[in-house]
């Protein structure tokens, strides 16, 4: 074999061992917990379809509004079924759809089926945990018309999707101990967001405690219990809701 062909050939044997190694990390995911996978179930109050998307629909309500849920990168979608369940117990359709290996950066665009497959729905918002709120949020910057609201938890948008001059009604929610996304990120953030903007600080609040995945790498120990953190986001994601 010819040195050139040799190089070719290290070369495409090492993608391949990255691109397997990468497949393997992100098929790994953080969660759920026992209490996530309890909150599965349908009970009296929400009706629960399991699949491709984890749909949450309020049984003795007629819904019209729905809101997407983007889980954050390497967390199962089903570590989110908690704030979902009690979303939808206030009166709203909630879907969380799993992601490409995982990833909500390999489906962005995955909120124009759930929009499309809900017809009786009238107002739609959208939002996520981490790299899923910033990924919904360019879900909205590329699709302007398709949602009314968005619900950032520990997010922001990326630099360059400037939300700054829309209608768009947003809160943005953030754990004052989390250790992966900081309060400055968040600070600076605010000037990509409309001027109308809700910021909740959830005080001693994390990252984790946004999921029901168990602790996280490099984030901070919580000083207030998981349930009154998820209390709190769900009372705050609720609230926007309620405006559309």
């Amino acid at each position: 074999m010819r040195p050139r062909s040799k190089a070719i050939l290290v070369i495409l044997r090492s993608f391949a061992v990255v691109a397997v190694g990468f497949v393997a990390w992100a098929e790994t995911p953080l969660g759920p917990t026992a209490e996530a996978i309890e909150a599965l179930n349908s009970d009296s109050s929400v009706t629960v379809t399991l699949g491709g998307w984890l749909v949450f629909r309020p049984v003795s309500s007629n819904v019209s509004t729905g809101f997407i849920i983007y889980p954050g990168g390497r967390v199962d979608f089903r570590s989110y079924a908690p704030l979902a369940h009690a979303i939808a117990e206030q009166g709203y359709l909630v879907v969380i759809p799993k992601m490409p290996l995982n990833l909500a950066v390999f489906g962005v665009s995955t909120a124009n089926g759930v929009i499309k497959s809900f017809s009786q729905i009238r107002s739609w918002a959208i939002g996520g945990h981490s790299l899923g709120g910033t990924m919904a949020a360019q879900f909205v910057y590329e699709n302007p018309s398709k949602t009314s609201g968005l619900v950032l938890w520990a997010s922001y948008p990326a630099s360059g999707v400037d939300l700054s001059k829309s209608k768009l009604l947003v809160t943005t929610i953030h754990g004052t101990n989390d250790g992966l996304v900081s309060n400055k990120q968040i600070d600076d953030s605010m000037n990509l967001l409309p001027p109308t903007t809700v910021r909740v600080d959830v005080i001693g609040g994390n990252h984790a405690y946004f999921g029901w995945y168990g602790d996280q790498s490099g984030d901070n120990a919580a000083s207030i219990t998981r349930d009154l953190q998820q209390n709190q986001i769900v009372t705050a994601t609720a609230e926007l809701l309620g405006k559309l």
